[in-house]
């Protein structure tokens, strides 16, 4: 009997969490093809009595709004990329060094690096700015690359790092007594086996910076705005119609979606493998 209350308990909190989490994505869907009317009545409407497409004939065609959404995205493509190049190098070496190294300040080190993560955006905006400003690199991608590698560096060291500590160290050691440097130990034996963790680490990464819109929105002005600054000037800068944001939300999602669904199981392993190994 208990068993079977606690199942049901457990299906029914599913459905509540499936419901919360799938209702906006819905509602996106819904006010992307409904007219402006009936998208504005009260109460909304979950059937839509009409289809209208043409928003997303809008997005893609050759207008204003086509040609920003897509150098905005060629924009977010390029940043996330170069985030994603950028904090991988780091943090793969930082977190090998952190996880096998024992050398003095180490735990303040990681401390400082949680601590660093956990800071607002919000309060790094005026020295990033300035710092920008006098590199000449405000309104560019790769200004935007190296503010947004600042953001996600902290968290991938974190995560590599533990995933690091979870892979045996007798690994490296057979690999050094046949000759290997600790470094070709690195490269031949701990990089192949941390596959999963370093491909999950990236799409975590990748997503951050695909998403970021505070730094891109302070900046980035004409030339290297991203796909969220974009999105959110549709609704003001070029019509009232918030489908039409919505229709450009759902596009600006497809791209982080297929990498989900490609990496899907290297995230699935990249949870699980440390404890298998």
């Amino acid at each position: 009997m208990r068993a079977t209350r606690n199942s049901i308990l457990i299906h029914a909190a599913a459905i509540v969490v499936a419901l919360v989490t799938v209702a906006p994505v819905l509602w996106m869907l819904i006010a992307s093809v409904i007219p402006q009317r009936e998208l504005l009545a009260i109460p909304f409407r979950w059937v839509p009595q009409t289809l209208d497409f043409s928003r997303y004939a809008t997005i893609l065609g050759d207008g204003a709004v086509g040609q920003t959404f897509r150098g905005a995205a060629l924009n977010s493509l390029i940043v996330a990329s170069g985030t994603v190049i950028v904090s991988l190098i780091v943090s793969v070496l930082g977190a090998y060094a952190i996880a096998r190294l024992r050398f003095r300040l180490r735990k303040p080190l990681v401390r400082g690096m949680l601590l660093s993560y956990m800071l607002p955006q919000v309060a790094l905006l005026v020295p990033l700015y300035f710092i920008l400003y006098s590199l000449g690199l405000l309104d560019t991608t790769l200004g935007l690359i190296i503010v947004d590698s600042a953001l996600v560096i902290p968290f991938a060291l974190w995560i590599l790092s533990n995933y690091f500590l979870t892979l045996p160290e007798e690994l490296e050691e057979s690999a050094r007594v046949d000759g290997c440097s600790r470094l070709g130990a690195f490269f031949r034996v701990i990089l192949p086996i941390a596959t999963p963790g370093i491909v999950a680490t990236t799409m975590f990464s990748f997503l951050l910076a695909w998403d970021e819109f505070m730094f891109a929105l302070i900046f980035t002005s004409d030339h290297s705005k991203t796909l969220t600054v974009a999105i959110a000037e549709f609704s003001g800068r070029y019509t009232s119609d918030f489908g039409l944001t919505a229709a450009g939300g759902l596009l600006a999602a497809v791209p982080p979606i297929v990498i989900a669904i490609i990496f899907q199981r290297y995230v699935v392993g990249g949870m699980a493998a440390g404890a298998v190994k």
